[in-house]
């Protein structure tokens, strides 16, 4: 999705190698467990979406409120996340929320120990289940103090990995699970960003979805806007919206005056609870 911690031509290049496709709906599941805790209403956007590495300014967003887009996604923290944020400030979702405006958090956190690159976080069988656990708590520190409320979806992002490698994978199950668990006793949504040929095929393809996100936003750059007409696995996973489809990157494009770089998504999803 938008800018990672890898900067955008080496993003690019890493995920054309690993081959980016469609992840299935395998975490309804993560929505159990619920049951004790008053929710609040889920904050749903169906429409398109863009994700960019930085946050645009507020002039930006002002002059990119034309109607084509109706929701930006932000990266909310991680020690993998990979572009400064110098306009994301509580003050400046506020104003953006006002123009009208919804936000889609992304939290970059710890990433394979199989994965080629080098990260500043990542996790190992040993580890996992306690990260999960730290950067879940993180992340909800941090879009909480931006004013994105109870009740909004983080979407953690993990980037491309050799999902054959069992000890790898089980290890990065095992993180996705501990964090979603954390945030939902935080009473947040849990939310996956992720590739079909890899780490969205890890948490799709999951026999056990104990405690998997409820929510997948999927990697797939075939330039359809759709959630459903591109969906590969059973139509019956993560429906009810739940799905957000990034179907083209580095799309360079101007609105309102204002040319910006951004991937496009399809959205039809949680975002966050402002105001």
């Amino acid at each position: 999705m938008a800018g990672h911690r890898q900067s955008k031509k080496r993003r690019y290049l890493t995920w054309a190698v690993a081959g980016a496709a469609v992840v299935t709906g395998a975490g309804i599941a993560a929505q159990t467990s619920m049951a004790a805790t008053t929710w609040p209403a889920q904050k749903t956007f169906t429409g398109r979406a863009f994700d960019t590495c930085t946050a645009p300014s507020l002039s930006a967003m002002k002059a990119w409120h034309t109607g084509f887009y109706g929701a930006a996604a932000v990266y909310v923290g991680g020690k993998n996340r990979g572009c400064a944020q110098p306009n994301l400030t509580a003050s400046w979702v506020k104003s953006v929320n006002s123009l009208g405006w919804k936000l889609i958090p992304i939290y970059v956190g710890a990433q394979p120990p199989c994965q080629t690159g080098s990260s500043p976080e990542k996790l190992s069988a040993a580890t996992a289940a306690s990260l999960g656990v730290t950067d879940a708590k993180d992340a909800v520190a941090k879009a909480s103090a931006l004013g994105m409320k109870a009740g909004s979806p983080v979407y953690l992002d993990m980037e491309p990995y050799d999902v054959q490698n069992k000890t790898c994978n089980d290890a990065v199950l095992t993180y996705v699970r501990s964090f979603t668990k954390t945030l939902r006793s935080k009473t947040y949504r849990g939310g996956y960003y992720g590739f079909t040929s890899s780490s969205a095929k890890a948490v799709a393809t999951a026999k056990d979805t104990t405690d998997l996100p409820g929510n997948l936003w999927y990697a797939l750059w075939d330039k359809q806007n759709t959630t459903t007409a591109d969906w590969p696995w059973d139509a019956t996973r993560y429906t009810n919206h739940s799905r957000g489809h990034q179907y083209m990157v580095n799309s360079k494009e101007a609105h309102g005056g204002v040319t910006l770089t951004v991937d496009r998504d399809a959205w039809d999803a949680p975002v966050a609870v402002v105001g």
